[in-house]
């Protein structure tokens, strides 16, 4: 009798030693933009001062709540470019409500429900209506733009001073805090968003959908209505970061983050996400997300224009992409 060992699988050191430089990737890009910049600026002592890190991570939070949701997105295999629409609407939303007397409390509530409404339409366009991602995300982006200005007549909404104000404070008002309410709120939502894609059902299915979509619909998972739950629900993360945005700058406008779905996307990437779907990590995009953020504050410090800014980033997302496509490839292989 001969045993049957086709269900062993056997792990070669050289996929265990890919694997964990898969994983540990990110971590090591983080500490060499962080060594480079510090290098760079001639003040190392500057650059890695407590203030300048709760500046960067209070700087983090917009982009890390839309990497959340774009993460989920992304793994099931979908895309999203209406992403910075989605947040300036949002932001003018919420603003209009709190001006309007609504309590601070349901006004962001509404800013949030906003955004969960831009992620069931895209959602509903791409199941029903059977449009791309892409094409579906990307009218919408001019779509929830355009809502925006109409809505707050093409000029910002300056609102009072709320609690809400100081979500994204450098140097929180509470001193225990340490850092900004938002980080803490970004941190809370990043480890529950992590625990329900790696330990339930839900998260399997997503990552069986971003796999094999005909394998996951053989296998009895409703595709069409995962879809939708999965953008509306990063619709709901999109919504808060824009609550958050609105927060930075205390009052709603209507062309604020304009491209910022491309520094999401990047996060997204550059932590480890697969735009083919079906591989992706919350941990990762955070850590993207900070990449992203100590890179902007680094070319900042050393006096570097926006543009060099952008041209760093868009070299990023093409090497990151790159990566992925090789990485891919290497995985087909064996």
């Amino acid at each position: 009798m001969v045993a049957d060992v086709s269900s062993r699988r056997v792990v070669s050191p050289s996929n265990f030693a890919r694997t964990w430089l898969n994983r540990l990737g990110p971590v090591l890009g983080l500490v060499l933009v962080i060594v480079i910049f510090a290098i760079l600026i001639g003040a190392p002592e500057k650059y890695l001062s407590l203030k300048n890190f709760r500046t960067v991570l209070a700087q983090t939070v917009i982009v890390g709540i839309g990497a959340i949701g774009m993460t989920i997105i992304i793994i099931s295999g979908g895309i999203d470019l209406s992403v910075g629409s989605a947040i300036a609407l949002t932001g003018v939303i919420t603003a209009l409500g709190i001006n309007a007397g609504w309590s601070t409390p349901i006004a962001l509530g509404a800013g949030i429900l906003v955004g969960g409404a831009v992620g069931l339409v895209n959602g509903l366009a791409i199941t029903r209506l059977r449009v791309v991602p892409f094409i579906a995300t990307l009218g919408m982006l001019g779509v929830a733009r355009g809502l925006a200005k109409g809505i707050a007549g093409s000029q910002t909404v300056n609102m009072p001073e709320t609690w809400a104000n100081s979500l994204l404070l450098t140097v929180p008002k509470a001193a225990w805090l340490l850092v900004a309410p938002g980080v803490w709120i970004t941190i809370g939502l990043a480890v529950i968003a992590a625990i329900v894609l790696r330990n339930t059902v839900f998260g399997r299915r997503v990552f069986a959908l971003g796999s094999n979509e005909a394998a996951a619909r053989a296998c009895g998972i409703a595709t069409d209505r995962l879809k939708i739950y999965i953008y509306a629900l990063a619709g709901l993360l999109f919504g808060l970061a824009g609550v958050m945005q609105m927060s930075r700058l205390r009052q709603g406008d209507p062309t604020v983050a304009a491209g910022l779905e491309l520094d999401i996307i990047a996060a997204v990437v550059i932590g480890g996400g697969s735009l083919s779907g079906g591989e992706g990590s919350i941990l990762g995009s955070m850590i993207g997300a900070l990449i992203m953020a100590f890179l902007r504050n680094g070319c900042q410090q050393v006096g570097w224009p926006n543009y060099v800014q952008e041209i760093i980033i868009g070299a990023l997302i093409i090497i990151a992409v790159a990566v992925d496509r090789w990485r891919s490839s290497r995985m087909a292989m064996t």
